[in-house]
Parts: C-alpha cells; sequence; structure tokens
C-alpha cells in the first residue's frame, strides 16, 4: 500500500504499506532536498538580540519553504513559545525540532529565528528562539506561522511520500489514460486519499473541473515515480 507523508497544511505523510497499516498523518519531510541558497532572504534589522543570536527580518523567502505551524502563545516568562504543529508532533519532530533555522510570517512582516531549543510538549512543541530571552518578546511572535526548508526535513524510507511532494502530479492508469492531477490529498483516519482533479464538461457542453477521490493505498496504488511526475494507479476513468 502507499503511504504518504504529510508536511503542513499541505506537508504530511504518507506511506505504502499493506491494506491494514494506515498512513502516518504529519511527517514534514521531503524525499529528496532541494538546494537552496543558505543566505536567501537573510538581511535587514535585527528584531531581537541575545549572546546565543538575533532574530532578522527579511526581504525574501527561500524558495523551498514548507508550513509547518503556529505560534500559538508565550510559555512561561524566560521567552519560550508554544507551538501548534500542523501535524503530530512526534512525527513533525523530525522536521521543526531538527532545522537550524526557522522562517516566520504573518502577512508582510517576514522574520529568520534560530532555535536555540525545542520539544514536544503534549500535543504542542514548545521552543526558545535565539533572540528571545522575555515573555513580552515572546507574546510579541503570536500568529507568526513557522515555515521550514525542505532542506531539514528527515530523509524518508521505503514506499513513504510526504504530501507537497504528490501534489501536482498526474494521475494515469495502467492503460495509460490519463485521470488528472493531484490536487490535494485528504486523511480519513485510516488512510491517505488523493483528490485527483480533472477537465470536464457540464450537461449543456460548458467546461468544469471535476474531481475523483483515489484512495492511496496498495489496492489501487500501481507505481509512484516522483522524478517523473506521475502515479499510476489501478482505476478506471468511468469510476
Amino acid at each position: 500500500m502507499a503511504a504518504v507523508v504529510v508536511a503542513s497544511v499541505e506537508d504530511m505523510t504518507t506511506r505504502s504499506s499493506s491494506p491494514s497499516k494506515t498512513a502516518s498523518f504529519g511527517a514534514f519531510a521531503p524525499r529528496r532536498a532541494k538546494p537552496v541558497r543558505e543566505d536567501a532572504g537573510v538581511a535587514a534589522a535585527d528584531i531581537g538580540k541575545t549572546a546565543a543570536g538575533t532574530i532578522e527580518a527579511v526581504e525574501a523567502l527561500p524558495d523551498d519553504l514548507v508550513e509547518v505551524g503556529a505560534i500559538a502563545e508565550a510559555y512561561g516568562v524566560k521567552g519560550w513559545v508554544k507551538i501548534f504543529p500542523h501535524a503530530g508532533s512526534a512525527e513533525i519532530g523530525g522536521a521543526l525540532l531538527r532545522a537550524k533555522a526557522w522562517w516566520l510570517v504573518k502577512g508582510h512582516d517576514r522574520r529568520r529565528a534560530v532555535p536555540v531549543t525545542a520539544k514536544p510538549h503534549s500535543a504542542t512543541i514548545v521552543a526558545q528562539l535565539a533572540g528571545c530571552d522575555d515573555r513580552s518578546v515572546a507574546e510579541s511572535l503570536r500568529g507568526f506561522t513557522i515555515h521550514v526548508r525542505r532542506a531539514d526535513f528527515p530523509a524518508l524510507t521505503g514506499d513513504e511520500y510526504y504530501w507537497v511532494d504528490l501534489i501536482g502530479l498526474a494521475v494515469v492508469n495502467e492503460a495509460g489514460q490519463a485521470l488528472g492531477t493531484v490536487a490535494a490529498l485528504i486523511d480519513n483516519g485510516a488512510h491517505s486519499i488523493l483528490r485527483v482533479a480533472y477537465e470536464s464538461q457540464r450537461k449543456d457542453g460548458t467546461p468544469t473541473t471535476s474531481e475523483r477521490l483515489i484512495p492511496f493505498v496498495d489496492a489501487y496504488i500501481r507505481a509512484v515515480d516522483l522524478a517523473g511526475k506521475r502515479i499510476t494507479v489501478d482505476w478506471e476513468t468511468d469510476y
């Protein structure tokens, strides 16, 4: 069965395994890291400073960022923040807890921060950022979404895939018939489901976009070719 790995709102993880296994929901890592400039977007004024480092305003962001969570509130009185991850903290920890830098975004306000300490805490993650050493600074970060580089995601093994890697792939059946393009994925609690969008026509002949829902399990998934940007499925055009 194919397993999908999820990351961010669109970033979950899924795996190919036996039909009895469920897809994991929330690993934030890609199969391959896309090279990006280490200094992408770093410039502008310092927001806060400590001996450990700074929180910096940036003008541009690296082009491989994935949103993995949001700062909910300050945690304690020493500058820690509480983060709601977009997936389970156990799975996402590999990305959020491992990344050397986080990019914080709130409207047009963009910042680069260095996590000094980050750890799972119940269903959340708590962290202290360099340059954030008191509660008032931590409270000022409330509402910022957190993004990490795809290059910082843990590597996957076997037949695991991140949702972000599957979105946009062409879907064809074993006869080579085009079924559409993966527009999104859904987690139904038992496994992941591909939402495949395709062009169709209304009864009056006007064009429209329809979708197919294809379970991402061994019974239907025949091959996932990330390099070729294609998924082959056991599915007919009239299903």
